[in-house]
C-alpha cells in the first residue's frame, strides 16, 4: 500500500501524514489551507492574512456523502473551490484515488475535471445566457474533445432525461427555464463527464422550498445509480442530515467536529455543534415553545485576527483559561472526531 507523502498539517497533530492511504476513500483532505493578503490602504501598512481555511482533514468514503455545514464566513465554499482546484491551496493536500493532486500543473487538471465536478450555488447565474441549454450541458465533452458531435447529442440526451428533464427543451435558453430547471441542467452537466465526486455548493439554497426537495432526491437517485460520492456544502441543516452520512462542521476556518450524522444531531459533542442545532426549530409547536435555546453571543471573529487557543472561546458558553490559551486540535472521542478541550 502506497504512503502518503510527508506533508505539514497546519491544524495540529490530528493524524500521522504519512500513515496509509485509505484503501475505501475516494477523496482524502491533508492539512488543507487557504490564506489570502489583504491589502492596505496605505503602502506602508503590512498587509494582514485572512485565514480562510486554516488546515483541515477530511475522509470522503466512496459512494457515499460527507456535509459540510457551519455559519457564512467559515471557510465551507473556498474548502470546495480547492477540492476541484478552483483556488490553489496555500497548504496541504488533495488525494484522490490515492493521488496528491493538490499541485497537479495545468497541464494535467485537464484529466482530474474529468473525475471531479463542481454544482453551482446559483443556477441563474452558473449558466450562460447566451448558450443553448443542449452546449451548455455539451461543453464539458467539447472542451474534453470526447465523442463526436453526434455522440454528444445523444449523450445530452440521455442526461437530460437522468435529471428529469424534456429532452426537447435542449434547444432552448436558461432563460426560458424555471429555477429547478436551471439547476438540473447544472446537474446534468456535472455528469457529462461521468465524475467519481461532485462537489455540491449549497445546490439547494436559491430555490423555492417546494423545488428543494426534488432537487436532494434526485441527487440521492443519481448517487445510488451512478455510484456518485458527493462533498455537501450547505448551511440548511435539515437537508444535509437527509442526504448526509457523516458530516463536518466548519467554524472559522477550521473543523470543530467530524460525525456520523445520526450521531452528531442525536448527541452532539462540540458547544458549537450544540448552538447550531439549537438554532433549527422543531415543526411540532408545542416542544419549539418550551424547548431551552441557548443563542450565541456576538459575531464570529475575523480570519484575518483569530483569537488565541480555541477559536470558539470568544462566544462560547463553556469558556476556561484553557481554552484561551490552548488551541484544541481534533481527537477521537467515542468512535468521532472532536476539538474541544472538555468534549467527551
Amino acid at each position: 500500500m502506497a504512503l502518503a507523502p510527508e506533508v505539514t498539517n497546519v491544524n495540529g497533530p490530528l493524524l500521522d501524514p504519512k500513515r496509509p492511504y485509505d484503501p475505501d476513500a475516494v477523496l482524502e483532505i491533508r492539512g488543507l489551507a487557504k490564506h489570502f493578503a489583504r491589502k492596505t490602504f496605505f503602502p506602508w501598512q503590512e498587509q494582514s492574512v485572512v485565514r480562510a481555511v486554516d488546515g483541515i482533514d477530511l475522509t470522503l468514503k466512496r459512494g457515499t456523502t460527507v456535509g459540510l455545514v457551519g455559519e457564512s464566513g467559515c471557510g465551507k465554499t473556498t474548502t470546495g473551490r480547492m477540492i476541484v482546484r478552483l483556488e490553489e491551496p496555500t497548504a496541504g493536500q488533495v488525494i484522490l484515488d490515492g493521488a496528491d493532486v493538490s499541485r497537479l500543473p495545468a497541464a494535467q487538471l485537464r484529466t482530474y475535471r474529468r473525475k471531479v465536478q463542481f454544482i453551482f450555488q446559483d443556477p441563474y447565474a452558473s449558466l450562460d445566457p447566451k448558450m443553448k441549454i443542449g452546449d451548455i450541458i455539451a461543453e464539458p465533452l467539447s472542451v474534453q474533445r470526447l465523442g463526436s458531435k453526434a455522440d454528444r447529442q445523444a449523450k445530452v440526451v440521455d442526461l437530460m432525461s437522468k435529471v428529469g428533464l424534456d429532452p426537447n427543451f435542449r434547444d432552448r435558453y436558461p432563460a426560458q427555464l424555471s429555477g429547478g430547471q436551471r439547476q438540473r441542467i447544472g446537474i446534468a452537466r456535472a455528469l457529462a463527464l461521468d465524475p467519481s465526486v461532485i462537489v455540491a455548493d449549497e445546490p439547494t439554497s436559491a430555490l423555492d422550498v417546494s423545488v428543494r426537495a426534488q432537487v436532494v432526491n434526485l441527487l440521492r437517485d443519481l448517487q445510488t445509480d451512478l455510484g456518485l460520492s458527493y462533498v455537501f456544502i450547505s448551511h440548511d441543516l435539515a437537508t444535509v442530515r437527509y442526504i448526509s452520512d457523516t458530516i463536518a462542521v466548519m467554524y472559522l476556518g477550521k473543523i470543530v467536529e467530524f460525525a456520523p450524522a445520526t450521531d452528531l444531531f442525536d448527541n452532539p459533542l462540540h458547544p458549537y455543534t450544540r448552538a447550531l442545532l439549537a438554532a433549527v426549530p422543531i415543526a411540532d409547536p408545542e416542544l419549539e415553545q418550551h424547548r431551552e435555546v441557548q443563542l450565541l453571543q456576538g459575531e464570529p471573529p475575523s480570519p484575518a485576527n483569530p483569537p488565541s487557543g480555541c477559536r470558539f472561546s470568544t462566544r462560547c458558553p463553556l469558556v476556561t483559561d484553557l481554552c484561551k490559551e490552548k488551541e484544541p486540535f481534533l481527537n477521537d472521542v467515542g468512535g468521532r472526531l472532536v476539538a474541544c478541550h472538555y468534549a467527551g
